[in-house]
């Protein structure tokens, strides 16, 4: 009897680790993916990674697209390269069993070539909104079989989210704020954020108003624009200020510097899979962007 037990023990812990039963999942494009093994997963998005890092299944990751950052851990795994620029060969050399990606990722026949090599493909939501994060968890819990998993993450950001209700009542601001989202994932790349953008909407939440109407997700800096919007405050990430070389090279963008916001040097620096976290740190990532913008002083980097 010992001896059986014994047998016994290690072929649970494999059907656990992706041999089981294979199961069917709906992804956010509607499509019913069938999931045959959790043992060899690749992450394209960071906050999937982060997600799934939460469920549990961080040792399953075998590699990570460019974004994936957080947690620290995540970046000891190859990575398959940035948005727009993965391949299918870097992504089956991995030899996934499993591959999760944003729904709009590109390009799209990357994953096309990867479904054809008989990989399984799930595409999670990216709505910005917490309804959106709910769902985004949700699928990714349903996607890797831990769906019980996934609603204690969303406790937690239900807890989150009355946190930064409770303390935004408590330190109510006489008046709104109005914010500017400035990103550059590369020299000589300016975007401006507006309705409908992640970061945006992290900004929103922690009480910031967009001073950019009329502009939908992120396109191209049109510096008379910005200067037009005039804000009280600049948000961007930490890659941005990287990229442009500091505080200094950020005010030289042109139309910057002459926003309110650039005149009193007030900007807030958050980093990239935070201040985009549509997933389980959105409430404690719009906390903290409230507390910088309305309780501090010049430039914060909200760590």
């Amino acid at each position: 009897m010992g001896m059986k037990r014994a047998i016994l023990g290690p072929i649970f812990l494999l059907a656990l680790m992706g041999f089981a039963q294979p199961f069917r999942v709906t992804d956010a494009t509607g499509k019913t993916v069938e999931v045959r093994s959790l043992e060899r997963i690749v992450t394209l998005g960071g906050v999937n990674t982060e997600v799934l890092y939460a469920l549990g299944m961080g040792d399953r990751i075998v590699g990570r697209d460019g974004t994936s950052e957080y947690p620290p851990q995540v970046m000891s795994k190859p990575s398959v390269g940035l948005p727009g620029q993965y391949s299918a060969e870097a992504i089956l050399a991995l030899r996934p069993t499993l591959v999760v990606a944003r729904e709009d990722t590109r390009p799209t026949q990357v994953l096309d070539q990867v479904r054809a090599a008989g990989v399984p493909v799930i595409l999670v939501p990216i709505e910005p909104t917490v309804e959106g994060a709910k769902r985004r968890i949700r699928l990714l819990a349903q996607a890797v079989g831990r769906p019980e998993a996934g609603e204690a993450l969303i406790r937690g950001l239900e807890r989150d989210l009355l946190a930064l209700r409770s303390f935004q009542a408590q330190q109510a601001p006489k008046g709104k704020l109005r914010g500017l989202v400035v990103y550059l994932p590369a020299p000589q790349v300016a975007f401006v954020c507006g309705e409908g953008s992640i970061f945006v909407a992290i900004m929103e939440l922690g009480g910031v108003e967009n001073a950019l109407k009329g502009v939908r997700g992120c396109q191209p800096m049109n510096p008379e624009a910005v200067v037009a919007a005039r804000p009280d405050l600049l948000v961007t990430t930490k890659k941005t200020v990287e990229t442009v070389g500091g505080l200094e090279g950020l005010l030289r963008v042109p139309g910057m510097a002459q926003t309110p916001a650039g005149a009193r040097r007030k900007v807030l620096i958050m980093e990239e899979n935070y201040l985009g976290n549509i997933g389980p740190r959105m409430g404690r990532a719009a906390l903290d962007l409230f507390r910088a913008a309305y309780l501090q002083e010049g430039v914060v980097e909200v760590k």
